[in-house]
């Protein structure tokens, strides 16, 4: 019979290990995201891109949702995913040499890029970016609001390839990459569109106009356009030219006397009749 005290309590080993594997995925998880997130000041701007995080529509954000993204020119395939390493549900690749992306049997799987050139009639593939070597910045510091490139390299001394992909905003939907160039020898670019590449624009506190000034705004443009009417009706209708052409001339001349006037007013009113004002008589004793 077996003695059940030799074996540990099996609850006391597994809640360790289900609070490490949390840990690890929550790791891992933020990870990506930190890969994909971008912070960029301009003036009193603050410009910020997250292309891993979920939005309305858009619950992985900027990651394929069949797992990696696609596109093939002349005898060029190239698969890559971006913020995260590839997964084939569908179409896997089929190359000669895969060892440095996942293996034959798990090819594209190991990285974040994969092109596949037809050499002697045969596709041979290699690896041209990875998760590790992911870095982001800015299509175009002048203008920020244009989106994000996304740039990977696979890390390699001897031969080092690299996939920049440019993410441009697009607020009306989603783009896959139709175009692809090759820089060097072992250089690729290409481009899709995406909300994802849209930043959230932060302005401090402050910085903006409030709504006293946009009222002020306001006003000034209706104040330019009714003395704009007002000279073109004058001088074109009534044959008023030179200055008297602008409308209600004496009340705008009058204008800084009156406002003088009523501020002297004011002043008075709150200090009292001045020195010079007291009357002048004396008092008489009878």
């Amino acid at each position: 019979m077996i003695n059940p005290t030799k074996f540990p309590n099996r609850s006391s080993i597994f809640i360790p290990l289900l609070f490490v594997a949390t840990i690890l995925h929550r790791l891992s998880f933020n990870s990506v995201f930190a890969v994909c997130e971008l912070s960029y000041k301009d003036h009193n701007r603050l410009y910020n891109y997250s292309l891993a995080s979920p939005f309305r529509k858009f619950p992985h954000g900027v990651l394929s949702e069949d797992g990696f993204y696609k596109v093939s020119v002349n005898q060029t395939v190239l698969w890559f995913q971006l913020c995260d390493v590839m997964l084939f549900n569908h179409d896997p690749p089929t190359c000669i040499d895969c060892t440095d992306c996942g293996g034959p049997s798990r090819c594209g799987m190991g990285c974040s890029a994969l092109a596949s050139n037809i050499i002697g009639g045969y596709p041979v593939c290699k690896s041209i970016g990875r998760l590790s070597s992911t870095i982001v910045f800015l299509m175009d510091t002048k203008k920020p609001h244009m989106g994000v490139t996304v740039k990977m390299s696979n890390g390699q001394p001897k031969l080092n390839c690299s996939l920049s992909v440019s993410v441009i905003c697009d607020y009306n939907g989603v783009e896959g990459p139709r175009t692809l160039e090759k820089v060097g020898t072992c250089g690729y670019v290409t481009q899709i569109r995406h909300p994802a590449g849209c930043a959230k624009v932060i302005s401090p506190p402050g910085s903006g106009w409030g709504w006293f000034g946009t009222l002020l705004v306001i006003i000034l443009c209706l104040f330019g356009a009714y003395l704009l009417a007002g000279v073109v009706y004058r001088y074109f209708s009534l044959n008023i030219h030179g200055i008297d052409a602008i409308p209600n001339l004496e009340f705008w001349a009058s204008l800084p006397h009156r406002v003088q006037s009523f501020f002297l007013s004011i002043v008075r009113r709150f200090r009292g009749p001045s020195q010079g004002y007291r009357s002048s008589y004396t008092p008489v004793n009878f």
